[in-house]
């Protein structure tokens, strides 16, 4: 952590309005949707690490929140805090707001301080919702987040049958509860990015895209998206 960093907290009055969410959110997914959550062996009993999930649509954060075994430090897109509903979720929840493609150290330090502090944290490599199965490309700026949190641990977290459709297919009588599927994968770590100006920028996407195609590897082709010719090259290489 930076110096001239102030100490990561997460305040009892904090703690309490999370916990109030959680009793919100679980129960109305658990009535709402058929759930299925699978690998929570995977994750650690404590200390810091990075849970970076596939964002489709705007339930995969409260779904982490009602299934994770500890509440996670948010990473979200400034831009949510504008959107009436989700902007006060994420008030409310105490969420790091963070502006895409633009760099913001107090964001930055705020990030590693949280991590520093022994915190778990959730982000989105995709850096916002793909509205469709197929992932996207992992962002430069997730990269960087990753290259300062350093050793730090990072779990995959896929998410399956979320779209921006669901909440209307769920409350249709007509139609069955969908099927929602999280699979936690095992932890891993990244490399060291080394070497300076673009050879380091090239060095942090890699790492980048690691972490979707450990994402990637818990889910059916079909969500692959902009990793679909990576995933097809492991199976055929026989890495996975």
């Amino acid at each position: 952590m930076p110096d001239n960093a102030r100490p990561y907290r997460v305040t009892l009055w904090m703690r309490a309005r999370r916990a109030l969410l959680y009793l919100i959110f679980y129960p109305i997914i658990r009535i709402v949707f058929r759930t299925q959550v699978s690998g929570r062996e995977n994750v650690p009993a404590h200390g810091p690490y990075v849970v970076a999930y596939n964002h489709i649509s705007v339930l995969e954060p409260p779904l982490l929140l009602a299934f994770w075994p500890v509440f996670l430090e948010a990473v979200a897109g400034a831009d949510v805090w504008e959107r009436s509903g989700q902007g006060l979720l994420v008030t409310f929840y105490g969420a790091i707001p963070i502006k895409r493609g633009e760099y913001d150290r107090l964001v930055m330090d705020r990030i590693q301080a949280a991590l520093a502090a022994g915190y778990p944290l959730m982000i989105s490599p995709e850096g916002g919702r793909s509205h469709s199965p197929g992932m996207r490309r992992a962002l430069p700026g997730v990269a960087y987040i990753l290259d300062r949190a350093g050793e730090v641990p990072i779990l995959p977290a896929a998410f399956s049958g979320t779209s921006d459709e669901i909440l209307k297919q769920a409350f249709s009588r007509r139609l069955p509860r969908p099927r929602i599927q999280l699979r936690i994968g095992p932890a891993f770590t990244l490399p060291p990015v080394t070497g300076k100006g673009d050879e380091r920028r090239r060095a942090r996407q890699r790492n980048a895209d690691e972490v979707m195609l450990r994402i990637a590897e818990l889910l059916p082709p079909e969500y692959h998206g902009a990793y679909a010719e990576e995933m097809a090259a492991r199976r055929e290489t026989g890495v996975l």
